[in-house]
């Protein structure tokens, strides 16, 4: 399968996930913003994958990007995010999404497993309510201290930018 087949609007994606639960896969669920791909990210998606049978990464828009991380983000466009993203071997489909947070998402494609990283608590992880009531999974998944986005970017403005 081809990386750009992966990336997907939701309407496909809902008619797949509907396919595959009645397979009885395990759909997995997770979202960011996956800005600059570093080794937190790899690891995080690589675990989530180990969750189930089907891993779907929700990734901010730009303007969604702009609106949550601020207007000198995002550094790298949606499309190239979503080529990145859909790269990894582990990743069955990408979605990216317009709004501030994937709830309206998580509704639509009802993930068995949602998963966040370990910075989150589970009552504060967009759409938790959604996969409980459906019988799903909550998870967590730790955190790589010094693997951040937003460090590398400090780091880079602190080399490069005096």
């Amino acid at each position: 399968m081809s990386y750009f087949s992966k990336i997907k609007h939701i309407k496909e994606a809902k008619k797949l996930v509907d396919k595959l639960k009645k397979r009885g896969e395990k759909v997995v669920f997770t979202n960011g913003c996956f800005d600059i791909l570093h080794l937190g990210h790899v690891r995080y998606l690589s675990e989530a994958k180990k969750q189930g049978d089907f891993l779907i990464v929700a990734i901010n828009s730009d303007s969604s990007v702009r609106r949550i991380k601020g207007e000198k983000r995002p550094i790298i466009d949606e499309k190239a995010r979503a080529k990145i993203i859909a790269a990894l071997e582990f990743v069955d489909m990408v979605i990216i999404f317009s709004e501030d947070t994937p709830y309206d998402v998580i509704k639509v494609l009802k993930p068995d497993v949602l998963i966040k990283g370990g910075d989150w608590k589970e009552e504060d992880i967009v759409g938790s309510d959604v996969v409980k009531k459906t019988g799903g999974k909550v998870l967590t998944i730790s955190y790589i201290s010094g693997y951040s986005t937003t460090s590398i970017i400090e780091k880079i403005v602190k080399l490069y930018c005096k």
